[in-house]
């Protein structure tokens, strides 16, 4: 069987789904398969498959058409201009959240250019939000945080990979990870994605979201503002005076999440919007 044949094959199985562009996903795999820079794929359609690769890139298709997420096939995502490895178990880095770090980032070099700091980044997943901002701010050395295994492993293999020196992962529940380092009052940023979809709302995402995607990353509990409560009301043990805390939020939460920072105490709190006009972005100094 040659390359279109099973180009062709791979398509009729996934043309009635909602993806995005599944012959250039299917090109990546099969690309990846031989590999081969994706362009050999199109130059060499006519070339011969063998019967392992044939049943290999079958079994991919398969994985894909139940809904099986295509970065966790690929093991890999691109965040920040850094390529990410992936696996099942943590979530997968997305767009919106680069609003996040790029405000962290740029809060970093126009307040502490020449100074040593400290981040918390609290739910790391794959490692993307800490690494990302110890890769593009090396005065800054950042502890991560997050209550499962799989999230602790992947973000120190991104570490490696990345060749970062500047970040730490600890495996705990939130700040409890960080409470016998003496770290009280030393943080000039504290930093979370937490889990913010309404529980009630989980069965009604995409199906490689809700499927297949760590759930415990995803649920909120009811009202979806379970993890800002808690966060805002124990981070002021951890920050600096003046320090920042700063949340990704979901698209309708802005003004509920403002409300809960000022609450709490924290001023001068904002609500960034993404790219689409909807808030994404929580703030505020304490």
């Amino acid at each position: 069987m040659v390359i279109n044949e099973l180009m062709e094959i791979g398509l009729e199985k996934l043309k009635r789904l909602d993806f995005a562009n599944p012959q250039l996903e299917l090109r990546l795999i099969l690309s990846k398969l031989l590999n081969k820079d994706k362009s050999y794929v199109y130059a060499f359609g006519d070339k011969e498959v063998s019967e392992d690769i044939r049943e290999k890139f079958m079994e991919i298709v398969k994985l894909r058409s139940q809904g099986y997420p295509f970065q966790y096939i690929m093991k890999e995502k691109e965040f920040m201009g850094l390529d990410f490895y992936i696996e099942d178990g943590v979530l997968i880095p997305r767009p919106d959240t680069e609003i996040l770090v790029e405000y962290i980032i740029e809060y970093i070099q126009k307040n502490y250019r020449d100074v040593d700091i400290k981040v918390l980044d609290l739910g790391i997943g794959s490692g993307a939000i800490s690494l990302s901002i110890a890769n593009y701010c090396p005065n800054a050395f950042i502890y991560g945080v997050d209550i499962e295994d799989t999230p602790i492993k992947v973000s120190n293999i991104n570490k490696e990979r990345l060749n970062i020196a500047n970040a730490r992962f600890l495996k705990g529940n939130m700040f409890d990870a960080i409470s016998k380092f003496n770290l009280e009052k030393s943080f000039h940023i504290i930093a979370s994605n937490p889990p913010y979809i309404p529980s009630e709302e989980i069965e009604k995402l995409q199906i490689e979201v809700k499927t297949y995607e760590p759930r415990i990353a995803l649920d909120g509990g009811d009202d979806g503002l379970r993890f800002y409560r808690l966060i805002s009301s124990q981070a002021k043990d951890y920050i600096v005076d003046g320090g920042l805390l700063i949340f990704e939020i979901g698209f309708n939460q802005g003004e509920s999440v403002k409300k809960i920072l000022e609450k709490n105490n924290y001023n001068d709190v904002i609500v960034l919007k993404d790219l689409q006009g909807h808030d994404r972005v929580v703030l505020g100094y304490y």
